[in-house]
Formats: C-alpha cells, sequence, structure tokens
C-alpha cells in the first residue's frame, strides 16, 4: 500500500461495529435460550472466525454484512467439533472460547495460523485446570486441546496479568461452573465489556471493591450455573479503529472530522483524555447507552500540534493507564514524533506478545523514517518532533502496525510504502478506504 502526505482530514464516518464486543456478543447469544440479532456486527476477520467456530459448534448462524442472527443453543446445547477450531489470528476468540469449551462434556481442540500459535496461552490453561478441565498444549500456546468437565469447580482467581481476554475467559467457565466464581484485579483495569453483555443478557454480574489499608482491587463475581435470555444487541463503532483517524485528524492542522456513534466504555475511552493532556482537540459528545453500553459521537478539530503542547519535558505513559490504552499504545507512538517533549511508554511488555512484537515494529518503523526512538524491554522513547520521512515500512502482519504506520506515512514528507498493509483486515478491512475518503491532499 502507497501512502502520500496529506493536506488535513475532513468529513464525517459511521464505522464497523466494536471487536471486543461483537465477540462476546457472538459467544453470549451462542449459548443464550431464544433468537438474538447482532446489529453492526464487526466486519474483521477475527470475528469471522468467531462466527465460524461457533458454527462449527453446532450453532445455527445467519449473516447478512453487518446483521448476524444467532439462533441460541443454550446452556447444554453446544456439541463437539468433527474437526479443529481455526481461531485465525484472534486471540480474543482462542482465549474466550476456551473459557466457553472447559465447561462442556466433550473434547475440543483450538488451533490458529503461525502468529496466534506463537502468543502465550498459559494464563487461561491454568485458571481453567485449577476449574477442572484437562487442557493440552505445546508448551503453553496453541494449538490446545481441551477435555471439558461439566460442572466445573468455582474459584477465586488473582489475576497475574492485566487482561480482559483471562477475565473473560474465566468468567465464561464460571457460567458452567456450581458455585461462586470470582475473578479479582486492580480496580478499573481491564475493560469490562462481559460484565456488561452478560447483564444485557439477563444474567447478575457482581461487581465489588475489596480495601486493604490503602490498596483497593475490583472482585467480579458470578454464580453459576447460569441461564441467558437472547436478547438482541446493537454494537457501537469501534474506539480501537477509531483511534487512527482521531490521531491523524488531530495532527493535521485544519482537520475537522466527525465519528460517530463510537463505543465509548470508560475502560476503553482512556485514548480521549490522553490526547487532551498532549493538547490535541478530540472531544466527546451526544453522550447516550445502546446495549448496556455508552456511546457518542468523536469531533476532532486539527489544531496540531503548538510549541506548548504536551509540555517540553518527555510525556510519560505508565501504570494502570497502560491497559486501558494497549489497543491504541502503537498510533500512541505516531503522536509522540509530534510532540515537543517527546513520549515515553514503559510497561508495556505486553506489546511484545501480540500479533507482533509492536515495541519492536513501531521502534523501527519510526527509526526508518527519520525518528529518534530508544527502545526499552517494555516500551520505547520517542525523543520529539521530528521531520517524518516517506519510507519503506513493515506492518509484520499486524493490523495495528499496518494503520500506526499508515497515520505516520499521513503526516510525512514524501511517499511511504506500506508491506503487507493488507493485514488491517483482520479487524478493519474497509480501514484504507475510509480513510481515503476524509484525506485531502
Amino acid at each position: 500500500m502507497k501512502i502520500h502526505p496529506a493536506r488535513r482530514i475532513r468529513g464525517r464516518l459511521a464505522l464497523p461495529g466494536d471487536k471486543s464486543i461483537s465477540h462476546r456478543a457472538a459467544m453470549l447469544a451462542a449459548i443464550a435460550d431464544g433468537q438474538t440479532r447482532l446489529s453492526n456486527f464487526s466486519t474483521a476477520e477475527d470475528c469471522a472466525s468467531t462466527l465460524n467456530c461457533l458454527r462449527q459448534l453446532g450453532v445455527s448462524i445467519e449473516r447478512a454484512g453487518a446483521s448476524v442472527k444467532v439462533n441460541g443453543a443454550g446452556a447444554r446445547g453446544l456439541r463437539a467439533s468433527a474437526a479443529r477450531l481455526d481461531c485465525g489470528n484472534s486471540g480474543s476468540t482462542m482465549r474466550m472460547l476456551a473459557g466457553l469449551l472447559a465447561g462442556q462434556d466433550f473434547v475440543s481442540e483450538l488451533t490458529g495460523d503461525d502468529s496466534l500459535r506463537s502468543r502465550p496461552m498459559r494464563r487461561v490453561i491454568e485458571p481453567l485446570e485449577r476449574m477442572g478441565a484437562s487442557i493440552a498444549s505445546n508448551d503453553g500456546r496453541a494449538p490446545l486441546r481441551i477435555s471439558g468437565r461439566q460442572p466445573l469447580a468455582p474459584i477465586r482467581y488473582e489475576m497475574k496479568v492485566a487482561s480482559a481476554q483471562v477475565k473473560s475467559c474465566i468468567l465464561l467457565a464460571g457460567l458452567n461452573a456450581r458455585g461462586r466464581t470470582e475473578v479479582l484485579e486492580e480496580t478499573g483495569v481491564t475493560r469490562d465489556h462481559t460484565e456488561r453483555m452478560l447483564r444485557w443478557f439477563g444474567f447478575a454480574v457482581e461487581t465489588l471493591v475489596e480495601r486493604h489499608g490503602e490498596a483497593s482491587r475490583s472482585v467480579i463475581a458470578i454464580d453459576g450455573p447460569a441461564r441467558l435470555k437472547a436478547r438482541d444487541v446493537m454494537i457501537p463503532g469501534d474506539i480501537s479503529s477509531a483511534t487512527f483517524f482521531i490521531v491523524a485528524a488531530a495532527l493535521l492542522p485544519g482537520s475537522e472530522l466527525l465519528l460517530e456513534a463510537i463505543g465509548l466504555n470508560p475502560t476503553r475511552s482512556q485514548i480521549l483524555s490522553t490526547l487532551q493532556t498532549f493538547g490535541l482537540d478530540a472531544q466527546a459528545t451526544n453522550l447516550r447507552e445502546q446495549s448496556n453500553e455508552p456511546i457518542g459521537d468523536i469531533r476532532v478539530g486539527g489544531n496540531g500540534v503548538t510549541a506548548t503542547s504536551g509540555g517540553e519535558a518527555t510525556n510519560v505513559l505508565r501504570g494502570p493507564v497502560i491497559a486501558r490504552l494497549i489497543d491504541e499504545l502503537p498510533a500512541l507512538a505516531v503522536v509522540g514524533t509530534q510532540l515537543p517533549g517527546g513520549l515515553e511508554i514503559r510497561e508495556a511488555e505486553e506489546l511484545r506478545h501480540k500479533e507482533s512484537d509492536r515495541i519492536s515494529a513501531m521502534v523501527c518503523n519510526l527509526r526508518a523514517m527519520g525518528a529518534t526512538v530508544e527502545e526499552f524491554d517494555d516500551g520505547l522513547r520517542v525523543g520529539g518532533r521530528a521531520r517524518l520521512r516517506g519510507a519503506r515500512l513493515e506492518a509484520r502482519e499486524d493490523h495495528r502496525i499496518a494503520m500506526a504506520c499508515a497515520v505516520a506515512a499521513l503526516l510525512a514528507e514524501g511517499e511511504s510504502e506500506i508491506a503487507g498493509a493488507g493485514c488491517a483486515s483482520v479487524s478493519f478491512p474497509e480501514f484504507f478506504q475510509l480513510l481515503e475518503a476524509v484525506v485531502e491532499r
């Protein structure tokens, strides 16, 4: 994909459905009693992998574009698949589906592409085995052969990594446990789409706060076994996908962009306040609720980066905020090339275990464009405002790297070429088409 510099971004867009919410809505609809219609379902290849796996498990699913009709199989209605369940490139599919399958009375095998088979799965294997499932793996990686158990044993589990996928896996397994399953995590760290979606399907989820001196942590608790009631779901636009348009418009002077009906879950919308901290103009308006999720429109003004944006000192992102920005960090690394004080991202070692090593990928690509970037084991430091130049960039088979590189290329002088840009379809097949629709040169 060849990208030329942009003068500004102008227009209004409605984006495909949120990928994280789409995964969860499909899985819960599959085990609910009755028929669920999912509107604005994500067009991502990852979410298509989830639907394909559910079909193999005996769930009747009809799809027409962004509209998906799921005929729920009920709490005990899933059936063993005659073939391996191919999760493609989707860690969400594999980790969360593992939770559902752990509580079934049959054997399942989950696999995926080369990237997914290299990613850590011990983080879900360990709690599921504590609940009574038996899981064989390739040294903690896929393929996973899951011998389920009915019912599972409930557990009280303290999260070792800040991961909504792991939390969701345990909660989904807890639906097939007899008794109270509890997940403990730092307060408000990971996205809570699973808890919200369970409530939407009529199942009680408790969220409590435990205090230990000055420290506190969240306890998410459910009492199994569960029965869910089918209910139609309207899925908001994906804020992680929106981030690339927001960043491009905010950094290009004279831009005016409106993104409509975007999910603004508090565990996901940190990107807006972070950009505002850097002096950029991105505002949420028309706030409302839809299918138990907060949504709104996002208006972006291209004030560009002024001499005082973000201050002269290096801006630092670290601590709990990292989990709330994990998908947006590649785009924020691009923002760092335009801040007078630069940007440092730390305590983000999890980025090395995504579809690619995203720390290494952004360091190499931004250096190729002329930015000064220092690499750490757990992050990177962009040295400050740089005059980016067009270059050959490598997507590394990672959708978010491809899209972050496209944003950087819009800011650069001269043409850039992104090798492997087609991988953007994993989360956002329409990305380049929609970007071209709002770019003015």
